[in-house]
């Protein structure tokens, strides 16, 4: 694991104060924090793992605070937050298998795809609102899909909950956003399990994080409101696309030929 200077420490720190936020509100703050994570010198499968968990802080912060405003049920959720375990747990799993050459080729491209679907995603408020298919269906087929990609690589698993939740079952946008970040935290600790099975974490980047991500989701869930992703869009275009930018120019780069 790599040996990082305080001034580091403390610039990834504020860096996920930033994610932890923007998270709060649209979702999609990984795109910030996990290529800041490769720019300080975490191998792929490290930046992937130490993301969970200064990640998981920021999702117990958002769910601790929808839970004191009654928006989240979680005794309802049983069978599908233990399928949101298990195939997040798989999706760790199978993405510690790939090789480091073929992370750090992919990796960047994966950034910006989700970026870019962030950007031209429609606003949570614009959907329609109307129930399309019965929460069983949707606890059995699209919780352990959107789990897997979480665990697998997770940049907007926010994003793709809250819209499953209004698009498909008709929650208001805090009800969707708030049962999102009960999700993410579920699929965040199993995903962050198989990570520390794997030897993959680095805990004092990680912890150091947390504290950022702790106070940013705290204020972040606060301004779940639609003016929100007008602003939050297109920083997180620009940031993640210049991280990854520089990522792939740094020392011969991840993508050489750019």
């Amino acid at each position: 694991m790599p040996d990082l200077p305080l001034t580091t420490l403390l610039a990834l720190s504020l860096v996920s104060l930033v994610a932890g936020f923007i998270d709060a509100i649209s979702g999609g703050g990984g795109l910030i924090s996990l290529p800041a994570l490769m720019l300080a010198g975490l191998s792929p499968a490290q930046a992937l793992a130490t993301n969970k968990l200064q990640a998981l802080f920021g999702k117990l912060s958002s769910v601790r605070y929808f839970l004191k405003q009654g928006l989240i049920a979680p005794g309802k959720l049983k069978l599908p937050l233990l399928l949101c375990f298990g195939f997040s747990a798989l999706g760790a799993l199978a993405i510690q298998r790939l090789s480091s050459e073929v992370l750090q080729l992919w990796l960047p491209w994966m950034i910006v795809a989700v970026a870019l679907y962030v950007l031209l995603s429609p606003r949570l408020g614009d959907l329609d609102t109307r129930q399309r298919i019965p929460p069983l269906l949707f606890g059995l087929l699209v919780v352990p899909l959107l789990s897997f990609y979480d665990g697998f690589f997770g940049p907007a698993s926010g994003s793709f909950f809250a819209i499953g939740f209004i698009a498909l079952l008709g929650h208001n946008t805090a009800k969707a956003t708030a049962h999102a970040k009960l999700f993410l935290l579920v699929s965040n600790a199993a995903a962050l399990g198989a990570f520390i099975l794997g030897g993959q974490v680095a805990w004092s980047v990680g912890i150091a994080m947390a504290c950022g991500q702790w106070i940013g989701a705290r204020y972040g869930s606060q301004l779940v409101h639609l003016k929100g992703n007008k602003l939050v869009k297109p920083m997180l275009l620009l940031v993640s696309t210049l991280l990854v930018l520089k990522l792939a120019l740094l020392d011969g780069g991840v993508m050489p030929w750019l």
